[in-house]
């Protein structure tokens, strides 16, 4: 059997050294969705929410999610990322939410995509519940995850 990589030799969690690993671009997208009702459909489109601007709100809040993530997320690597696009769209259904991600770094940034997906769906959520007491977050998955060599200097 394989040793796990973020597992000591008693069995506890432990971060992985990325150290020795070179630098590389690492990006990630991730998506999901949240389905939302008719009449929260329609208020998110007239900007009717008691909350304020759903869509808008929601954007900042993945962001900064994407930012937070080593936080969050107890075996995370901080890193510095170099760029973060979080977009919302609304439809019949409900709203999607796509994250993509980006850095310099040794290790993947796609905990960081999905966070700020998550992130982005639950601050909907919370923006919409007064209104809607059935919505329902789905199918928050990674899309994408690739890394490429750099050039050093």
């Amino acid at each position: 059997m394989a040793k796990l990589s973020h597992v000591d030799d008693q069995g506890r969690a432990k971060m992985v050294d990325v150290g020795p690993k070179s630098l590389q671009q690492r990006q990630a997208q991730a998506a999901g969705v949240i389905a939302l009702s008719a009449e929260a459909i329609s208020r998110i489109r007239e900007n009717q929410m008691k909350k304020g601007d759903v869509l808008g709100t929601a954007q900042l809040a993945g962001i900064q999610a994407a930012k937070l993530t080593p936080r969050l997320i107890p075996l995370c690597h901080p890193l510095i990322l170099d760029y973060i696009d979080v977009t919302l769209s609304l439809d019949d259904q409900g709203i999607s939410a796509n994250a993509e991600v980006k850095c310099i770094g040794r290790t993947g940034v796609e905990m960081e995509a999905l966070t700020a997906v998550s992130v982005a769906l639950l601050t909907v959520y919370d923006m919409c519940k007064a209104v809607d007491k059935r919505m329902q977050i789905n199918d928050i998955h990674l899309v994408k995850k690739e890394k490429f060599d750099v050039e050093n200097g």
